[in-house]
């Protein structure tokens, strides 16, 4: 993919000498003037990017995005990571974090190197584009999907490569203590992230908040305030008010649909979805809670947890797995460490979790598997 054309683009966006821009999914873009996002009037507002969320729990929405939030969360990054560098490119430019990687370089004054993403993501592809950067520090984003296969048997050039990174970003789903286990254990040096298309994407770094990022709990629910927050939803004002709310010291703050606590050092850990609950003859089983069990189960590499319809208990819990070990010794696993009642009932086995263009894992796709192995009473 030739990227010169969306980074001079881009660069003219985030300078105000250009329209805002929105990219698609094959990486073109789409010129869109100010006085056409609905800003109110007399708005100083300038608007860089519009970006379309993942869609993975339901309708994507397309997400505006200021010059001033994508600077405010480009030096947060940099702060974090203590430098600025070269980034690899291995995730699509029509999502938050693989546009990320593209402002932060512009930013930065630094030449991005796009990786060859046309037959899929794989070892070799990524191994053969990070041996390109040039620039003594180096960083990329990936997804845990992506970082799995990297450590799934991986070759001597590609721990070489992971090795010689400065930071890998992670984000875009929950990474699993023992993917980031194995990446520490291999020498990679690994920062989770926290965030999404409305918080400029990742904004909480090890459950840290970026410099200028507020993080709250309200209600159990996930609350993330500040310069980074999305300027609203381009075409619809009704959900950017039920959305997006401003405080009386002025503080722009996004309710994000994510249950979260915070430790005893004041870092937030992520419990889940709102909606990843499910009930069961009346008990409520956190989906992630059983997902961490099932990550320390031997043999399992990847494993996503729903629910599926039960006629008498009203919903079950259901796992696709990715793995070396057998049902049996799944469920007897699981039945060490989880409470009966979240102990999945159907376990379907697949070589590779079904993901969007993003890489999450594909929710829709996955929860019709699992209904449909329920179905079959496996």
């Amino acid at each position: 993919m030739n990227i010169d054309p969306l980074l001079k683009a881009l660069s003219e966006a985030l300078s105000g000498e250009g329209p805002a821009v929105e990219i698609a999914a094959d990486g073109s873009f789409t010129r869109l003037p100010q006085g056409e996002l609905g800003l109110a009037a007399g708005s100083e507002t300038v608007i860089a990017a519009v970006v379309r969320t993942s869609g993975s729990t339901g309708t994507p929405k397309r997400t505006m995005l200021s010059v001033d939030a994508l600077a405010a969360s480009s030096v947060g990054t940099a702060l974090a990571l203590r430098g600025e560098g070269q980034w690899l490119l291995a995730l699509p430019v029509h999502y938050v974090a693989g546009l990320q990687v593209l402002v932060r370089s512009l930013f930065a004054g630094t030449r991005p190197w796009a990786m060859d993403l046309t037959g899929g993501f794989t070892a070799g592809a990524f191994t053969a584009a990070a041996l390109e950067l040039t620039d003594k520090l180096r960083y990329t984003s990936l997804v845990p999907t992506q970082l799995t296969r990297l450590l799934t048997n991986p070759s001597a050039e590609t721990l070489t490569v992971l090795r010689r990174f400065d930071a890998i970003l992670l984000g875009g789903a929950p990474a699993s203590p023992v993917l980031l286990e194995a990446a520490r254990g291999a020498g990679v040096t690994v920062v989770t992230t926290y965030g999404m298309s409305e918080t400029c994407g990742g904004c909480v770094y090890d459950g840290v908040p970026l410099g200028g990022v507020e993080l709250a709990i309200r209600g159990g629910r996930v609350r993330l305030g500040g310069s980074v927050v999305a300027s609203g939803y381009l075409g619809d004002p009704a959900l950017t008010a039920a959305a997006f709310t401003e405080s009386d010291n002025g503080v722009r703050w996004y309710e994000t649909g994510d249950l979260g606590e915070l430790d005893g050092k004041g870092r937030l850990r992520v419990l889940g979805r709102v909606d990843d609950v499910i009930i069961s003859g009346g008990l409520k089983i956190s989906a992630a809670a059983v997902a961490d069990g099932l990550h320390r189960v031997r043999g399992v590499r990847e494993a996503f947890v729903g629910p599926v319809a039960d006629p008498e208990w009203g919903q079950q819990v259901a796992a696709l797995v990715v793995g070396s070990c057998s049902r049996e010794e799944l469920r007897a696993g699981a039945a060490s460490l989880l409470e009966p009642h979240q102990v999945p009932k159907t376990v379907v086995f697949v070589s590779e979790l079904p993901v969007l263009a993003t890489g999450k894992p594909d929710r829709t796709a996955i929860l019709a598997l699992l209904a449909d192995a329920a179905a079959a009473g496996r």
